[in-house]
This record gives C-alpha cells, sequence and structure tokens, in this order.
C-alpha cells in the first residue's frame, strides 16, 4: 500500500571553485575547504538516504591552482572536479558563470564527461534559440514523487566574461526565463515538487526585502521569489552567502563556497488523490570544518595535485626589496609595489601608458624575496585576460569616481571601506588602482565628486589607450563607462603568465612605487 506521507532530502554544493583538498595553496597549510571533505558528509547522508538529490549550483571547475594546472596544461585528461562529481553520483548541476573562465572548449569537455546533466534554460544557441547545454530541466522519482529541477543561470555573464568564451551564446532573462519555465513544467510535467536551481543571488534582504546591492539583473533571487508561483525550492549561488529560509512561499538556500559548507532541505509531502503536496521544508547550511577528508576522492586526484604541486614550486625570480603585503587597506590607499608591477607588466604586454588593477582580496600576501609560481596565483587568483579600451578623459574620470566609492568614512572620520563592498559579499576587486595618470581620491567629498588633480602626462592626448583585465573592460563591478568602448586590441594570455614571463625573463624585480596616487580625508586636515 502506498505511503500517504513521504520526505525527500536535497543536498546543494554551490561556488566550489575547484576546491577538492583541505588545503590553502598558498603555503599548503591546512583549511576547512574542498570537496574531499564535502564527500565525507555525502556518503554518509547517503547511507541513512540512499534516494537523496544531490545538485551543484555552479562554479565547479575554476578557483583552484589544481584546476588552473589541468584546464592550461592537462586537459587532455579527464577533469579532476567531474571525476569527483561522477564519483558521488551527482543527479545534476547548473551552469555558473565562472565555468566559462577556461573557454568553451573546457566547458563542453567537462559537459561531456559528466554521467549527469548540466542545466541552463537561459543560456542558448544564438541562432537557434534552443538550450545550448541541451537540458532545460531533469526529472528525477524518488520516493514515488515525481520531482523536476529547473537550472537558470545569471545572465550578467556577458559584463564580465572574455567575449572569446561565450561566442555563440545568447542569455536570456533569467527571471523571464524561470517564469516561462515554470509554466511550461506545472503545465507538461505536473511534478509533485519543483526545484530551480538558479547560480545567481539575492539582490534584497531576505527579511526586509531592502536592496543589498544595485538591481542590475545580476541577482534576481528574491524578485523570482515574490513574482514566480509554483516553485518549491529555490538553490541559489552565486554570493558565496549562508542563506535558509522561506521568502514568500518559496523555500530558498545558499551553500555558501568552497566546500567550508553544504546546504540540506527537508522536503516533507503529502498525498492528495494521484498527487503530492508539499507540506513543509526544513533546511539548514551544515559547516564541514569537522568533517575528514575522503580518502576515495583524495586517490582520485592524487597524482594531478603532485603535478600541481612541482608546478606551484617552481622558481621564477626575485624581489629586490620589500613587496609583500601586511595590510591589505594601507595598499590600497597608499600605493603599492605589487600594484606597482602588475600595471607595468600590463602596460608592457598591450603596449600602452596607462593602465589598472585590482587588489582582489584581502588575503593577497604579496610576493616574497623569491618568487615561484605558488605566489603569482595566490595574488592573482583569476584566469583574467588584457583588454585596451579607447577611451576619453571623461570615461577614465567617471572609473575613478566609480573606484572611489570603494571608501567611507567611519564614526570616527576614518578612512574605511564602504559596506557595499564587504556585505553580502566581499568585492574588495572593484576597487581599481591607475598607472599612468595622477590623482587623488578626497574620500572627505561626496560620492562622484572624489577625484582632484587628475593628471595626464605631456604629450598624451585623447583618446586614450588604457588596458584592463577582460572583466573590467566588459563594465563588470558597474563600471558602465567601459560598456561599448572601442577595443584597440586583446592580449589573450592569462596575466598569471604575463607575470610569471617578466618575472623569468628580468630575473629580478626591485619593489618601488612612483606615488602616482593618494587616498586622502581632507575633512582631517589642518
Amino acid at each position: 500500500m502506498p505511503h500517504d506521507r513521504v520526505s525527500i532530502t536535497i543536498l546543494e554544493t554551490s561556488d566550489v571553485h575547484g576546491h577538492i583538498v583541505p588545503i590553502q595553496y598558498a603555503d599548503n597549510t591546512e583549511a576547512p575547504v574542498g570537496m574531499a571533505r564535502a564527500a565525507t558528509y555525502i556518503k554518509k547522508m547517503r547511507e541513512k538516504d540512499p534516494e537523496l538529490l544531490l545538485i551543484d549550483n555552479g562554479d565547479m571547475i575554476q578557483g583552484t591552482p589544481l584546476t588552473y594546472y589541468y584546464s592550461k596544461y592537462r586537459n587532455h585528461l579527464p577533469n579532476p572536479m567531474i571525476t569527483i562529481m561522477n564519483h558521488l553520483q551527482y543527479d545534476c548541476a547548473t551552469i555558473g558563470n565562472h565555468e566559462f573562465n577556461f573557454g568553451m572548449g573546457v566547458v563542453s569537455k567537462a559537459v561531456s564527461q559528466s554521467f549527469f546533466p548540466w542545466l541552463s534554460a537561459n543560456i542558448l544557441h544564438e541562432v537557434t534559440k534552443e538550450s545550448y547545454f541541451g537540458y532545460p530541466y531533469t526529472v528525477k522519482e524518488v520516493n514515488g514523487v515525481k520531482v523536476v529541477i529547473l537550472g537558470i543561470t545569471t545572465h550578467y555573464i556577458p559584463n564580465w566574461e572574455n567575449p572569446a568564451h561565450i561566442e555563440n551564446l545568447g542569455f536570456e532573462d533569467a527571471l523571464l526565463s524561470a517564469k516561462r519555465w515554470v509554466q511550461f513544467i506545472h503545465e507538461t510535467e505536473e511534478p509533485g515538487l519543483l526545484i530551480v536551481s538558479y547560480h545567481g543571488g539575492l539582490e534584497r534582504d531576505p527579511a526586509s526585502g531592502e536592496p543589498t546591492e544595485p538591481l542590475t539583473g545580476e541577482n534576481q533571487g528574491y524578485q523570482i521569489c515574490q513574482e514566480i508561483d509554483g516553485i518549491d525550492l529555490l538553490l541559489t549561488g552565486h554570493q558565496h552567502r549562508s542563506i535558509a529560509a522561506y521568502i514568500n512561499q518559496t523555500y530558498v538556500m545558499q551553500p555558501g563556497c568552497n566546500g567550508q559548507s553544504i546546504g540540506r532541505a527537508t522536503v516533507k509531502l503529502k498525498r492528495s488523490g494521484n498527487s503530492w503536496m508539499v507540506e513543509e521544508i526544513e533546511g539548514e547550511v551544515i559547516s564541514l570544518e569537522n568533517e575528514s577528508a575522503d580518502e576515495e576522492v583524495m586517490d582520485i586526484i592524487h597524482f594531478q595535485e603532485i603535478e600541481t604541486q612541482k608546478w606551484l614550486d617552481r622558481p621564477l625570480g626575485e624581489i629586490k626589496g620589500d613587496m609583500m603585503i601586511s595590510n591589505p587597506m594601507e595598499a590600497r590607499v597608499k600605493e603599492h609595489p605589487m600594484i606597482e608591477w602588475i600595471n607595468r607588466v600590463q602596460m608592457k604586454a598591450a603596449n600602452v601608458s596607462i593602465s589598472n588593477t585590482a587588489l582582489f582580496n584581502n588575503f593577497s600576501k604579496g610576493f616574497p624575496q623569491n618568487v615561484t609560481m605558488r605566489d603569482i596565483v595566490s595574488n592573482y587568483i583569476y584566469p583574467n585576460t588584457l583588454t585596451v579600451l579607447e577611451l576619453t578623459k571623461e570615461d577614465i574620470k567617471k572609473a575613478l569616481e566609480q573606484s572611489a566609492a570603494y571608501f567611507s568614512l567611519d564614526e570616527n572620520n576614518n578612512i574605511a571601506v564602504n559596506t557595499r563592498y564587504e556585505e553580502p559579499k566581499p568585492k574588495h576587486y572593484n576597487y581599481d588602482m591607475w598607472e599612468g595618470i595622477n590623482y587623488t581620491i578626497d574620500v572627505a567629498k561626496p560620492v562622484g565628486e572624489r577625484i582632484i588633480d587628475l593628471q595626464f602626462k605631456d604629450g598624451c592626448e585623447e583618446p586614450y589607450h588604457v588596458v584592463m583585465n577582460h572583466y573590467r573592460a566588459g563594465g563588470g563591478g558597474d563600471y558602465s563607462m567601459f560598456k561599448g568602448k572601442p577595443v584597440v586590441r586583446e592580449i589573450l594570455t592569462d596575466m598569471a603568465e604575463l607575470l610569471a614571463e617578466d618575472l623569468e625573463q628580468k630575473k629580478q624585480i626591485t619593489a618601488e612605487v612612483n606615488n602616482n596616487f593618494t587616498v586622502i580625508n581632507s575633512g582631517q586636515m589642518i
């Protein structure tokens, strides 16, 4: 006799970003991250509930030296992340924005090696308008219940990604696509449980509904919950947050990042005639800090890990002077030798005299006296290529004002980081520091009026050729003044490789700055 009540367990990973081994690659110290720890928890849960659903929400195959080394030098072998996902019997995965970082060849190969479908209803063939990866959604039967999982990806990808990596792709608005597909699924599949796995986050506070970021369309999770009926469980990601809560009638979950935690939802259903109704959903984000690394997973990537470690330890050259970072805030308010060097390498590679770059996070330690590849990829953490844009003085001024919004004044009238760049997700990478021009940021002035003493070199006239990473050149980070600007040239070698080549050629780099910019608070000046 069939049961009138059942429960279904859903486990969600998201934004793992290539982490497998529980270490920090900068120094190989132990860290509470990685799929090896997650695997231990997943396997324990499978023993309790063999029919659980295991779903990844995207940004799986990029983010560590191991995945970089694989994609650049070992991609004739099986993708280590996919091998582990196959081993753990994932039911499906959603395409994330970082899946494209190494180009379509790498992501397409990853999809072809997977024993499970990769979902994205709104990433389309540019011409045919059909789902590029073939699966808008997948259907599973769990405990006698028909479960449909729809995949949606933030459509903001063209604002960040190298255009060469997303050729022939179209990105439909995630909200509009979800509306259409949810209606279609209810009409044609009549599911007992509908899950939407959206690689995107929440643009508003889950409780108050107040905006937590500019409403650009990058994150539409809150709007999806407000405007689309019929979604039982919305799995989110992209923002690296920990969320488990109802918004309107939809339960929303987001499980952090880097394999530090995992989302678990228990859905309780009741039979109603020939169909099922969701009675209740309970969820939580579970820390994996106390889990040990699964030996089978560690064995799977053993040899690739050894090769990666050898590559990381390759000596490149030495630094004369001090290029270490002890205080990331100081490295942003006063020019740091590492930023100076990165800008100089960009200018050399692009053959231009103006450049900008960022200190991507607060974990960069800078470069020691003897530099290895490990130091390069630990400080320059993204597989960025370079783009040269043709800009006016006004464009540059607007971009500098955008960067200047990174700062605020705290209650003691000291220069601090604007909370918008720290919550709900750290975005230190959206503060640029420029070379080839002179300028001052006065944090005491209103946002949009902070750039003073902007000076260009004698003989340098408009239009200006400026080199920056491709993410910024596409307008990423709300730098809308760069969108649609003429592209002078593209340098398609990764910045990590350009830095390594520069150091290997010169053998020695002097840690120096020319102090072409400064950040002040005129309100404290006498």
